[in-house]
């Protein structure tokens, strides 16, 4: 049964219907624009639902995002190779993922390449996360300037193989399009996220209004668990000069941990 609550913010948020009915996405990644279609949109969010994983937070450093830990005895308790990483970079525009393999497409940049050759070259050796029974996809994303942004999800076949699917995205004005970890059942074992990216709307026009709309999209009905963890929100600026409107909500600050 869907709490008042969440029936109240559905009216309010319509254009993140689509993230608010997923109790357990893992990983997400949103690339939009927004409603004036001058801007890039670019949105990081984590959920977790290990000690581990509830251990991080997300930080601004010299060129990036990182996924950093907020108690280091906890944090090694998981994989620190999978839960400590660079979410983005800014550098020429933004690359994304949840993983090292930002590190990848951040190299595999260059002239006159578009977002979709970026990330195939970059992630041609990847596969997808080695943490048996869930093999958590890698999810992954480029968005630059005058050229049509893209995402890539590596998801594990029945067979133990690497299926990689890599989807261009024209974007719209008031537009976004996500693809997150895993479908949103919060089950075992997972199911990974096998749609296409799926379409949003990105209603804010700036990025702490739009951080706390996808904050609030994750909020888990009356009585559920809150595998919130993190989000990260970027609005370009002026992409060719590189300047960036950045707002990073986590929640062990909130909760004053």
């Amino acid at each position: 049964m869907i709490s008042k609550k969440k029936l109240i913010f559905n009216k309010m948020n319509k254009g993140l219907k689509s993230l608010s009915k997923r109790e357990y996405p893992g990983r997400v990644i949103i690339l939009g624009k927004d409603k004036s279609g001058e801007k890039d949109v670019v949105i990081y969010a984590i959920t977790g639902r290990s000690p581990s994983s509830q251990a991080r937070k997300l930080e601004l450093e010299n060129d990036g995002i990182w996924a950093k830990p907020t108690d280091e005895e906890v944090l090694k308790k998981g994989n620190r190779d999978l839960l400590v990483y660079p979410a983005m970079f800014f550098y020429r525009g933004i690359v994304i993922s949840n993983g090292k393999q930002t590190i990848d497409i951040k190299a595999s940049l260059g002239e006159g390449r578009d977002p979709a050759e970026i990330l195939e070259l970059a992630l041609h050796n990847w596969d997808y996360e080695p943490d048996s029974p869930i093999f958590t996809p890698r999810i992954s994303g480029c968005i630059l300037p005058q050229k049509t942004p893209a995402l890539s999800i590596i998801r594990r076949g029945p067979d133990g193989s690497s299926i990689k699917n890599i989807y261009k995205i024209p974007l719209e004005a008031g537009k976004g399009k996500m693809i997150t970890t895993y479908a949103g059942e919060n089950r075992d074992p997972l199911p990974s996220f096998s749609e296409e990216p799926v379409d949003l709307e990105i209603e804010e026009g700036k990025a702490d209004a739009m951080a706390e709309a996808v904050y609030n999209a994750l909020e888990p009905e009356q009585g559920k668990k809150d595998f919130r963890v993190a989000v990260a929100c970027v609005f370009s600026s002026d992409v060719n000069s590189g300047k960036f409107e950045i707002y990073i909500i986590n929640k062990h600050e909130r909760m004053g941990k």
